[in-house]
C-alpha cells in the first residue's frame, strides 16, 4: 500500500498551472485532451499516458524551486501546490476538449469536491475480503465506447453535473456566479479528492485551485493532500519535496488501509490490546475495525427522538415529525397555462394514412427515409412511392394472405408486434404504416436477445394481455432469434404462442387491382400501442387513437415550424416516443426526408449525426443529451464539419436535470462550426402525454430560454427556492420551452387529491389535449388514475370539466409562461418525507471522480422499503483495473458527498464488476431489473458499504425496564396481582408405589451387584457398529465381572474419592470401568477422547477437564493412550503433565475382596462435565441419592422393565446422555442398544434401521443425529422402504436437549419419516440443563407436546402474549415434553428473584430429588454459583431451595387432563439466559435473529449472532460461488431491520463449517466470537455497517 501511494504521488505533480494552461499551443492543448481520453477509455496505461504527457509538456513547464529537473518532466507537482493568492482573481483556462469538463458543469464538480473537503477523513473501518473474491468477473474484453446509463431509457452517458449554471464556460458569465465559483474554491481547502484537509496544524487554509476539472478528479491527489494536511505550507511557498515520502506519514494517516492489507494476519502492530469478555487478549485488526466503527457511531446524525408514552407491548415505531422549520410554498395558487391555438390548415390530410396516400401518388420519388450501415454509409433511401406501395402489399398479405382453419388469422382492430433492430427503420416504417392500411394496431417492442433479457417477461405479458398472436419481423432478425429443437423461433419465458411473419418482398404478394386500403378520416380507434416500463419493471401498453396520433403531428408541425420536404436527422429509437412521433408520424405528415442514425453507428462513430447534418444539410435533428455528450468526446478528428444549416435540435430528454451540461458543454464547442445557440430546443415528453413543452425555435419570436438554480433543501420540500446564497446544494435547471399548441397544462400535488400547486412549489405536470394517449391498455383502475384526472382548486373546485393526464414528469411554471422540469415520478424517492431524485443523486456521484473510477458512467440509484420508509440504494459499475483502496474510497466519498449536498444517508453503495448490470434495450441500466437483483441477492457486487446506522432514525425507542410486581404486591393463595402463580409439578414419586425391586438399594453399583446374582445372563447391552451388525454384548453379569476387574486394577493403587478420567470411545469399555470406579470408591469423571484427525482443538479440551476435575489417573484404550502421547498430541498439549494412564484392554481377572460402600448417599457419586453453549465448561456434582432418584424418575416417566428394549443415539459423555447411556439400564434392567453418532457419519440410516431391526418402541437421540437423517436421508425414504425399514412401532422419540425445542427440524423429520411408519405424534423433546440434567422428558404416557404462538415483540420485553398461528412476529414454542415425576418448576423474575404469574417470562427454576448438589471447578468460586443451586423465592414460598437452570421460559395450563386426571400443566423453554442479547433495552434471543438470517437468501447455510461492545455481529456460513458473499450483507441487514428493529454491526461471511458447533448439536457462539475477534476464522468478506 505504502509503495503504491508513494508512486502515486509522485505520478501526479506538474500539472500546468492556470496560467501556463493558457499559454500551451492549441495543439499541445489537443494532444492532452486525447490522452486523457485514452486513459479515460482505457487504451493506454497510466504509465504510458504520464510518459507521453511528460514530454508534451517539458518545453513548457518552467523551473520550479527546490525540485530537482529531472523530476519536473516524468513526475509532475501538483498546481495546486503553487496556490493563487486569495485575492488574486483566478483566470478560468477552457480546455475545452478535456474530457471531464465536457462531462458536467464545472460547478458541479466544484460542489461536490468542495462538499467533501468539509468532511474530515473519518476512518471507516474497510472492509476484508477474501484474495479469491477480488477476482472479479472477466469483462468483455473491448466495449465499444459505451452503453450506459442510469436511466432506463437509454441513458446519458454520464450524469453530468447538474449542478450549477453551465455560464463559466461561456465567454459571458454572470458576475455573481463568478463570484459563487471563486468563494467556493479559494473558501474551501479542497484538493479534488482529499476529505481530510479542512483544518491543518498551521491552521492556514490552503487554496487550491486547480486548472481543469479533468484533474480534479485525480484520486492521487488524496495522498498529496493528506500530506499537506500534516506540513504546514505557507501559501506561496515552494512545494514540499515530496520525494522522499516515509511510510511513516501514511500509516499515521490512514490505519484503516494499513491495518487490513500488508500485515501479516498474526501480528498487527496497530492494534490496541482488547479483551473479551472472558478476558482473553484480543489483539486482531478486527478489534480495531469495531473501534474504528464505533468511533464514526458515536456522531449518530439522527433527529432527536420525540417523547412519547411507551406502550409496553407494542413497540411504536418512530414516525418522522415534518421539521417546524421546513420551507413551505408561500405563492398564488397557478392557474393553468394554454397553449397557443392550433392553427387552421386548409388543405391538411384528415388521416395520417391519407397523408401517405397523397405523398405516394402525387410524389412517389421523393425521398422519405435514409437508412445507413455501420459504417455511416447511406444503404437505402426509402421514397414515398416506395413506402405507399409496400405498405400496401403487406397490408392486403395480412388480411387476406394469413389464416388458421380457413378463418383469416386477422381482423381490423387486432394487435400485431412489431419486432425490428434498430438498424432497420425502413422495415419498421412500411410495417408500421402497412398495419395503419390494414386497420391493425401495431405494438412495436424490442427485439429480444436471449431467452432472458431484463424486463422481457413483462414485454410478453404485454403481448399476451394484448391478445397478440402475430409478430412482424424482419428476415435477418428472424434467423438471429433462439430457436427451439424443432426450428422454430424459441417461445420467451412469459411470452404468449405467437406465429412469426418475415415481412420482406419475397412473402408478401402485390394486391389485385381492385383492392384499396380503407382510408378513413382520424377516429377515436386505437392506431397503435407504445410500451413503457414502470418503475417497478412493469410493462404498460399505452393506446393512442387516430386522431390523437393526428392532433399530436399537427402541435409538433406547429411548434417545430415544419415545412414541407425539410430534412431532419433522427438519431433516437424510431419505435418510440420522440423517434417515432417525429421521425415516423410528423415526417410523413409533412413530406420530410428523414436521416435514422442507428444506435450501433452511434457506438463505433458518435460524430455520425452531426457529419450527416453536415452532409445533408439537415435543418432539423432530434437527439438525446447523451449523443451531443458522445460527439464531444470524438469531436477532435473533425475540422471541416458545418452545423449552420440546423435551425431547430432539438434534444427530447431536455427534461433530465443533466441535459443542461451537455447543451452548454455542446454550444462550447461548436458554435464555432456554424451552431446558433438559440438553436438548441430542449422539450419535455412522457410516453402518457407524448410531447408536453418544447423550446420554440427563434423564428416564432418567442421570450429568451430561462436557467434556474434551485436550492437542493427546498425541492426536497417541492418548494422553489431560487438559490442566491453561495450553496452548495444547488441544482441548475433549464426550460423546456413553451406548452404545446391546443393543450392546458397545469401542476398538481403529486400525493393524494390532485389540488393545484401554488406558484412556487413543485408538482406533477398535468396535460389536457387532444393529442395524449388514450390509456393503458387493459388496466381501467390504473387509465382512471393517470389519463382522468380532474384538479381542483384548494377549495376541491374542479378546474374544468376537461379530464388531464398526468406526465409523470416533476417540474413548476416559471416566468414568461416557461415550463420546467426537475424530476421524474419514476425517479422519486420519498426519502422521510423529503423528495429526493434518483438522477441528481446519480449526477452527484458521478461528479466524485467519475473518470477515474465508475466504469463508463454506469450507476443506478433507486430506493427500497426497509422497516417503513424508503432507503436509497447507489449501484455502480466499477472499472476493471479499480483496486480495493480506489473502491473503498470512492465508496466513503460517495456516501459524503450525497450527505452534504442532498442531505440524506445512503442505505447501501454496492459496486459490480463491470458490464454486470442488467442493460435497457438501449444501453442504459434497467433499474427495475437491477433492484429486483438486489433484493432477491442476485446482484454478485464485489464492493458493498451499508450505512443503516446513519438512515435508520425511525426505530423504537429504547426500552427502559419497568419495576416488575415487587414483594409488596398481594399474594393471595395462589395468584399474584390477578393471575396464577406459574408452578407446576412431577406426579409425586412418594405415592407411586411401584414393585421396584431397585428401590431397595440406595446405590447404583448395589444394583448392579444384586442384577449380576438375581438374572446374570439377561442382556443389558447390545452396541452396534456402522455396519449394523452388534459389536459387542454385555449381560449383568459380564458388566459385573468386568467393573471388578477394572477395580482391582485400581484398589491398589488409588484412595477412596480420587477422581479418574475415564476416556472412552462410545462402548461397553466406558460403562465396565465408570461402575469399576464406583466399586474401588473412586469418582469416575467421563470424557469424549480426542478426535485423531483434531486433535490441535480436541485435546486441550480433555486436558483441560482432566485437570479442571482434579482427575489423579486417566483409564483408557491402548490406541488412545498411545494418541494421548503422540508426537501430534504433544504439539497441541503438554504430555508430560498427564496424570498417570493405565489402559483397560488387557487387565487380569481378579476378583476384589471388599467392595467400597459410601457412608451416605450424600457422597458424590461422578462429575459430570460438559461445555456450555456460552463456552463455559462446568462440572457438575452428581450424588449417590441423585443418581439413584434420577433413575427412577426416567423410569415412571417411561415405563422401563427388563424386558423392554429402549434404542439410544447420543452422546455418552454427559447429561441426559450419559444417564440413559449408563445409569437407567442397570437401574431399571431394560435391554439399552447403543448406537454411538459418529458411526452416522459412515451410514446415515443406522439408527432408525436398528429402531426398526429391534422393533424398539422409546429412542433417544440429538438434534445432530436428526438432522443427519433429514439432510443424509431426506431423499432415500423409498429406498428404506425396500429394505423393509419400518417405524410405526416408535412410540416415542425423545430428542434430548438443553434448549429450545427446534420445531422446523422436528416437524420436517416427522413429515419425511411419516413414509416409513413414523406416527406424527411420536416426536418430542426433553429438556435439562447443567443444575438438573433431565427436568422434562416426555415419556409414554401423558397428553401430547402442545405448541403454541408467542408474540416476538413481546418476548423480547420479558412478556408472553399468546397470538393465533401465522399472525405477524409469531413465534412457535413447543412444550419441552413433560415434567418428571418428583420434580417441582416454578418461573421467577431474574431480577426480583419473586414469583411470576402464568404465561410471563422468567428463569426457570426446579426443585427435585435429583438436582446436582453443585458446580466441581478447581478455582473456588462456588460462592459465586451457589446460588445456581440452592435459593429462595424473595416473597411468596420462600422456604423451598430451588435451583436457577439459567434458562427463560414460561409455564402454561393447558386444556388438556393429564394421567392423574389434573389439568396439565406445560413448560416453554424459549432461550438460555447467559446467550440473550440485551440490546436496546430489549432482551433478543439469538436463534430468532438467526431464523430470520437464513430466511433471506438461498445460499445461507447457517448462521450465528453475537454481540461485541454493543454491536450486533452476524456470522453466515455461505454455502455457493463466493461471488454471492456480498449479496448476503444487506439482504442479512435488512431482514434483522425489518423484523427485529436491530441495526447489524457487523456481517461476517464464511465457509460452510465455520460455526462451532458441540456434541449436542448447539451453536458455541461465544467460541464463535473469540475467533472472529482473534482473527482466526478466514473469513471470505467482512463488511462494517456505517
Amino acid at each position: 500500500m505504502a509503495e503504491r501511494t508513494s508512486t502515486g504521488l509522485l505520478t501526479m505533480m506538474l500539472e500546468p498551472t492556470p496560467a501556463v494552461a493558457m499559454t500551451l499551443p492549441a495543439e499541445v492543448r489537443e494532444k492532452l485532451a486525447e490522452l486523457e481520453l485514452e486513459l479515460s477509455e482505457g487504451d493506454i496505461t497510466q504509465k504510458g499516458y504520464e510518459k507521453k504527457r511528460s514530454k508534451l509538456l517539458a518545453p513548457y513547464i518552467p523551473q520550479i524551486q527546490g525540485v530537482d529537473p529531472s523530476l519536473q518532466i516524468d513526475n509532475r507537482i501538483q498546481a495546486s501546490s503553487q496556490a493563487v493568492l486569495p485575492g488574486s482573481k483566478q483566470i478560468k483556462s477552457r480546455a475545452a476538449n478535456t474530457r471531464d469538463e465536457r462531462f458536467r458543469s464545472d460547478l458541479h464538480t466544484e460542489a461536490v469536491q468542495a462538499a467533501l473537503a468539509k468532511y474530515k477523513e473519518r476512518k471507516m473501518p474497510m472492509p476484508s475480503k477474501r484474495r479469491s473474491v477480488l477476482v472479479q468477473s472477466s469483462v468483455e474484453a473491448c466495449t465499444p465506447p459505451d452503453t450506459s446509463s442510469a436511466s432506463e431509457d437509454e441513458g446519458s452517458l454520464r450524469r453530468q453535473g447538474r449542478l450549477a449554471t453551465s455560464t463559466p464556460y461561456q465567454g459571458h458569465g454572470h458576475p455573481a456566479v463568478e463570484h459563487w465559483f471563486n468563494r467556493v474554491i479559494q473558501g474551501s481547502s479542497t484538493s479534488s479528492s482529499a476529505s481530510s484537509t479542512s483544518s491543518h496544524p498551521g491552521g492556514r487554509s490552503i487554496t487550491n485551485t486547480t486548472s481543469h476539472p479533468a484533474l480534479n478528479a485525480n484520486a492521487a491527489a488524496t495522498a498529496l493532500a493528506d500530506l499537506m494536511a500534516h506540513t504546514q505550507l505557507d501559501n506561496h511557498s515552494a512545494p514540499p519535496d515530496v520525494t522522499g515520502l516515509s511510510e511513516r506519514s501514511l500509516h499515521a494517516e490512514r490505519p484503516q488501509v494499513a491495518s487490513v492489507r500488508g500485515v501479516s494476519r498474526s501480528y498487527n502492530h496497530h492494534t490496541s490490546v482488547m479483551e473479551t469478555a472472558d478476558g482473553v487478549p484480543v489483539n486482531s485488526r478486527v478489534s480495531n475495525k469495531i473501534q474504528q466503527l464505533l468511533n464514526t457511531l458515536k456522531r449518530p446524525k439522527r433527529p432527536p427522538l420525540r417523547e412519547f408514552f411507551v406502550d409496553d407491548f407494542e413497540e411504536l415505531l418512530d414516525v418522522q415529525q415534518p421539521d417546524p422549520n421546513q420551507p413551505k410554498p408561500e405563492g398564488q395558487q397557478m392557474s393553468p397555462l394554454e397553449g397557443e391555438p392550433l392553427g387552421v390548415v386548409t388543405n391538411w390530410p384528415p388521416s395520417l394514412p391519407a397523408a401517405l396516400q397523397r405523398w405516394g401518388t402525387t410524389h412517389p420519388k421523393s425521398p422519405c427515409l435514409t437508412a445507413l450501415d455501420n459504417a455511416g454509409k447511406p444503404i437505402y433511401t426509402l421514397t414515398y412511392g416506395k413506402l405507399w406501395t409496400r405498405s400496401q402489399k403487406l397490408a392486403y398479405t395480412l388480411l387476406n394472405k394469413l389464416s388458421s382453419r380457413n378463418e383469416p388469422l386477422l381482423m381490423p382492430g387486432d394487435r400485431v408486434a412489431l419486432v425490428f433492430p434498430n438498424n432497420d427503420p425502413v422495415m419498421f416504417m412500411v410495417a408500421f404504416y402497412g398495419c395503419l392500411l390494414a386497420e391493425l394496431v401495431p405494438v412495436p417492442i424490442e427485439v429480444p436477445l436471449t431467452r432472458k433479457d431484463a424486463g422481457s417477461q413483462q414485454i410478453g405479458f404485454l403481448l399476451g394481455s394484448c391478445g397478440v398472436t402475430l409478430a412482424l419481423t424482419t428476415d435477418a432478425c428472424q434467423k438471429g432469434l433462439p430457436k427451439a429443437q424443432t426450428g422454430e423461433v424459441a417461445t420467451f419465458k412469459g411470452w404468449p404462442r405467437l406465429l412469426w411473419f418475415v415481412s420482406d418482398g419475397k412473402h408478401v404478394v402485390k394486391p389485385p387491382k381492385d383492392w384499396h386500403p380503407p382510408i378513413r378520416e382520424a377516429s377515436n380507434e386505437i392506431a397503435y400501442i407504445e410500451y413503457k416500463t414502470s418503475k417497478e419493471g412493469s410493462t404498460m401498453g399505452i393506446t393512442v387513437s387516430h386522431s390523437a396520433m393526428l392532433a399530436h403531428c399537427h402541435a409538433l408541425t406547429q411548434a417545430c415550424c415544419y415545412t414541407e420536404a425539410e430534412t431532419i436527422t433522427n438519431v433516437l429509437d424510431f419505435k418510440r416516443e420522440a423517434g417515432l412521433w417525429h421521425g415516423v408520424l410528423t415526417g410523413v405528415m409533412n413530406r420530410m426526408h428523414v436521416i435514422s442514425i442507428p444506435y450501433s453507428l452511434m457506438k463505433v462513430n458518435p460524430l455520425s449525426w452531426i457529419q450527416k447534418v453536415h452532409m445533408y444539410k439537415a435543418r432539423v435533428a432530434v437527439v438525446k443529451s447523451r449523443d451531443m455528450h458522445w460527439s464531444l468526446l470524438a469531436q477532435k478528428d473533425q475540422r471541416d464539419i458545418s452545423l449552420s444549416s440546423l435551425r431547430m435540435l432539438i434534444v427530447a430528454d431536455g427534461a433530465n436535470p443533466w441535459s443542461i451540461s451537455s447543451c452548454d458543454a455542446f454550444l462550447n464547442v461548436f458554435q464555432a462550426r456554424g451552431l446558433r445557440p438559440e438553436v438548441i430546443c430542449p422539450c419535455a415528453s412522457s410516453s402518457e402525454a407524448m410531447t408536453v413543452a418544447i423550446r420554440r425555435p427563434p423564428e416564432m419570436g418567442v421570450p429568451p430560454p430561462g436557467k434556474a438554480v434551485l436550492s437542493m433543501g427546498g425541492l426536497s420540500h417541492s418548494v422553489i427556492r431560487v438559490d442566491t446564497e453561495e450553496k452548495l446544494s444547488v441544482l441548475t435547471v433549464q426550460d423546456v420551452g413553451q406548452v404545446m399548441p391546443g393543450a392546458l397544462v397545469c401542476v398538481v400535488r403529486v400525493e393524494g387529491t390532485p389540488y393545484l400547486c401554488q406558484t412556487d412549489e413543485v408538482g406533477e405536470i398535468c396535460v389536457s389535449s387532444g393529442s395524449t394517449g388514450l390509456a393503458y391498455y387493459g388496466l381501467p383502475g390504473m387509465t382512471k388514475n393517470i389519463f382522468e384526472t380532474i384538479p381542483v382548486t384548494a377549495s376541491g373546485v374542479p378546474i374544468t370539466d376537461r379530464p388531464f393526464t398526468r406526465t409523470s414528469l416533476l417540474g413548476f411554471v416559471g416566468p414568461d409562461s416557461l415550463v420546467f422540469v426537475v424530476g421524474k415520478m419514476d425517479g422519486l424517492m420519498v426519502v422521510s418525507g423529503r423528495r429526493h431524485n434518483a438522477d441528481d443523486v446519480v449526477a452527484t456521484a458521478l461528479a466524485v471522480e467519475p473518470m477515474k473510477f465508475v466504469y463508463r458512467g454506469r450507476i443506478a440509484v433507486f430506493s427500497v422499503s426497509v422497516l417503513h420508509d424508503e432507503r436509497i440504494v447507489v449501484v455502480a459499475e466499477q472499472r476493471p483495473d479499480a483496486s480495493e483502496e480506489d473502491s473503498f474510497q470512492w465508496m466513503s466519498r460517495v456516501l459524503q458527498a450525497i450527505d452534504s449536498i442532498h442531505q440524506v444517508g445512503v442505505y447501501c453503495l454496492a459496486l459490480v464488476p463491470a458490464n454486470t448490470l442488467p442493460k435497457a434495450p438501449l444501453g442504459g441500466i434497467h433499474i427495475s431489473e437491477t433492484k429486483q437483483r438486489f433484493l432477491e441477492g442476485a446482484l454478485h457486487p464485489c464492493n458493498v458499504l451499508m450505512c443503516p446506522h446513519t438512515c435508520v432514525t425511525n426505530l423504537p425507542k429504547p426500552r427502559q425496564k419497568q419495576p416488575e410486581v415487587g414483594p409488596a404486591s398481594m399474594i393471595v393463595g395462589n395468584l399474584v396481582a390477578g393471575k396464577r402463580i406459574a408452578q407446576a409439578s412431577g406426579r409425586d414419586v412418594g405415592q407411586l408405589e411401584d414393585n421396584d425391586q431397585a428401590r431397595k438399594f440406595l446405590y447404583i453399583q448395589d444394583v448392579l451387584q444384586w442384577r449380576a446374582q438375581a438374572t446374570p445372563d439377561h442382556p443389558l447391552f447390545l452396541v452396534l457398529n456402522a455396519k449394523g451388525t452388534v459389536a459387542s454384548t454385555a449381560s449383568c453379569l459380564q458388566l459385573h465381572k468386568r467393573a471388578e476387574r477394572v477395580a482391582a486394577a485400581l484398589m491398589g493403587r488409588l484412595n477412596t474419592g480420587d477422581h479418574v478420567a475415564l476416556v472412552y470411545p462410545p462402548g461397553v469399555d466406558l460403562i465396565a470401568t465408570f461402575y469399576g470406579c464406583l466399586y474401588a470408591g473412586c469418582v469416575p469423571v467421563t470424557v469424549r477422547p480426542p478426535h485423531p484427525q483434531n486433535l490441535a482443538t480436541t485435546l486441550p479440551t480433555v486436558k483441560m477437564i482432566v485437570e479442571v476435575s482434579k482427575s489423579v489417573y486417566i483409564l483408557t484404550t491402548q490406541a488412545i493412550m498411545k494418541l494421548l502421547k503422540s508426537k501430534e498430541a504433544a504439539a497441541a498439549v503438554d504430555v508430560k503433565s498427564w496424570p498417570t494412564v493405565l489402559d483397560t484392554d488387557d487387565l487380569p481377572r481378579k476378583k476384589i475382596s471388599q467392595m467400597y460402600k459410601p457412608p451416605t448417599p450424600e457422597m458424590l457419586a461422578y462429575l459430570d462435565f460438559s461445555v456450555s453453549t456460552t463456552g463455559i465448561l462446568a462440572g457438575v456434582k452428581m450424588s449417590h441419592a441423585a443418581t439413584s432418584a434420577l433413575c427412577r424418575s426416567i423410569k415412571l416417566q417411561c415405563e422401563l422393565y427388563p424386558s423392554r428394549q429402549i434404542a439410544i443415539c447420543l452422546d455418552p459423555y454427559c447429561g441426559l446422555g450419559f444417564a440413559l447411556w449408563c445409569l437407567c439400564s442397570v437401574y431399571s434392567g431394560h435391554q439399552s442398544i447403543l448406537v454411538p453418532p459418529l458411526e452416522l457419519e459412515t451410514n446415515a440410516s443406522l439408527w432408525l434401521a436398528a429402531v426398526s431391526q429391534y422393533k424398539v418402541r422409546v429412542t433417544f437421540c440429538s438434534y445432530s443425529v436428526m438432522e443427519m437423517c433429514t439432510k443424509g436421508l431426506g431423499s432415500q425414504t423409498e429406498a428404506l422402504r425396500l429394505r423393509n425399514v419400518n417405524l410405526s412401532c416408535v412410540r416415542t422419540c425423545m430428542v434430548v436437549a438443553e434448549e429450545r425445542p427446534r420445531i422446523s427440524l422436528t416437524q420436517s423429520f416427522s413429515k419425511i419419516f411419516k413414509d416409513l411408519g413414523l406416527s406424527p405424534r411420536a416426536v418430542s423433546t426433553t429438556f435439562g440443563c447443567r443444575v438438573n440434567v433431565a427436568i422434562c422428558l416426555q415419556g409414554t404416557a401423558g397428553p401430547d407436546p402442545t405448541t403454541v404462538y408467542v408474540d416476538m415483540r413481546a418476548l423480547r420485553h420479558d412478556r408472553v402474549r399468546l397470538v393465533e398461528r401465522g399472525s405477524p412476529h409469531s413465534l412457535p414454542l413447543m412444550e419441552s415434553g413433560k415434567i418428571l415425576p418428583g420434580v417441582k418448576v416454578i418461573i421467577a423474575n431474574t431480577e426480583t428473584k419473586g414469583p411470576l404469574g402464568d404465561s410471563h417470562l422468567g428463569e426457570i427454576w426446579v426443585s427435585s430429588p435429583h438436582n446436582a448438589t453443585g458446580y466441581y471447578t478447581v478455582y473456588g468460586e462456588e460462592a459465586l454459583h451457589a446460588d445456581h443451586f440452592n435459593t429462595k423465592l424473595s416473597f411468596g414460598d420462600t422456604q423451598t431451595v430451588w435451583a436457577r437452570t439459567g434458562y427463560l421460559g414460561f409455564l402454561r395450563r393447558t386444556e388438556l387432563t393429564d394421567a392423574s386426571g389434573e389439568r396439565h400443566d406445560a413448560l416453554y423453554v424459549v432461550g438460555s439466559l447467559d446467550e440473550t442479547l440485551e440490546l436496546r433495552g430489549m432482551r433478543y434471543h439469538p436463534i430468532d435473529i438467526e431464523t430470520s438470517v437464513i430466511r433471506s437468501h438461498k445460499s445461507i447455510a447457517e448462521c450465528a449472532v453475537f454481540t461485541w461492545t454493543n454491536l450486533l455481529v452476524v456470522v453466515v456460513e455461505l454455502e455457493g460461488s463466493e461471488q454471492e458473499a456480498l449479496d448476503l450483507v444487506a439482504l442479512v441487514t435488512n431482514v434483522v431491520l425489518e423484523e427485529h428493529y436491530l441495526i447489524v454491526g457487523v456481517v461476517v461471511v464464511v465457509d460452510p463449517g465455520v460455526i462451532p458447533i458441540n456434541s449436542r448439536g448447539e451453536k458455541q457462539r461465544m467460541h464463535l466470537r473469540d475467533g472472529f475477534l482473534a482473527d482466526q476464522l478466514d473469513p471470505i468478506y467482512v463488511a462494517y455497517n456505517m
